[in-house]
């Protein structure tokens, strides 16, 4: 099994004690699409998976799910959030064995997802109180105790249609999030589709972080951009930095990140990238 980089209470620390400028964006990989964002003394989880939820569940079915990286912490380990933000349904991106927990252990933090999820979510045993609907062209706004602001733009997803209805909007999201100067998006699942270039370029992303891992539905394996497709996509919307993800978390949905680095190189030599490993930090902007 894949080890993190750090994990436990050695990367609650990093992420604790990191000295940041107000300019500055602080972001670790949790694995498959989980990230911890940290701005000023704000921490914002997206996506996380830090259990065993998938393996369990289909452990005796003819798609199991095995894990390849070993989770960094669990959710009852987290000492600090102010949001979770959720893509969409599926288990590996909202983890019944992940958010109820840093729910639990911080009971201030929000939960920001689709409207779609909000039954889910409150039959999950979440409070109704704490989750807050995301609607593509209506920002929400955290407001920290200094008076600075984060902004949360969502974004509609692909995965791998966007499966509008009129009743609960956009069932999978993205998210550009504004923090001071530095803009990060975060696509959740998603396959390229017409206009979504236009949603990102108005932001001047410093960071985009993006799957890889491509499609198969033939193989259960839905709605992802492929390697040529993350590429394209940040050359498309100007992104400074692209980051991937979605990879070595399943052993049947995975990737070779390396297939990655040699892509980007040869048709993308200008695009910055970063290949992080779990439990790994990126500092924004980088050096």
């Amino acid at each position: 099994m894949i080890q993190p980089f750090q994990s436990g209470a050695r990367l609650l620390d990093d992420i604790d004690n990191v000295r940041l400028d107000a300019r500055q964006v602080g972001l670790w990989w949790l694995g498959q699409s989980g990230f911890v964002i940290k701005w000023r003394e704000a921490v914002l989880f997206l996506d996380p998976y830090l259990s065993e939820h998938l393996t369990e569940k289909y452990a005796a079915t003819n798609r199991p799910h095995v894990r390849m990286t070993e989770a960094p912490f669990r959710g009852a380990d987290v000492r600090r959030a102010d949001l979770v933000l959720i893509t969409h349904k599926h288990s590996d991106h909202f983890d019944p064995g992940t958010v109820p927990y840093v729910l639990e252990r911080v009971p201030t933090a929000l939960l920001v997802l689709p409207p779609a999820l909000m039954d889910y979510a409150a039959d999950m045993g979440l409070e109704h109180s704490r989750l807050v609907p995301a609607y593509p062209d209506h920002p929400l706004t955290h407001v920290l105790q200094d008076g600075s602001r984060i902004v949360v733009h969502p974004i509609p997803a692909a995965h791998e249609r966007l499966d509008w209805s009129p009743a609960h909007g956009y069932p999978y999201l993205g998210y550009v999030l504004q923090l001071g100067e530095r803009t990060l998006y975060h696509s959740g699942d998603c396959v390229p589709y017409d206009g979504l270039v236009d949603w990102l370029r108005p932001y001047h992303l410093d960071a985009a972080l993006l799957p890889i891992n491509g499609r198969n539905r033939h193989h259960g394996i839905l709605g992802n951009f492929t390697i040529e497709e993350a590429g394209q996509l940040a050359a498309a919307a100007g992104v400074e930095w692209l980051v991937p993800m979605h990879y070595d978390m399943f052993t049947f949905n995975t990737v070779d990140v390396a297939a990655f680095a040699c892509h980007m190189a040869e048709h993308h030599p200008h695009q910055k990238i970063r290949i992080l490993r779990c439990g790994e930090r990126l500092i924004l902007p980088a050096l």
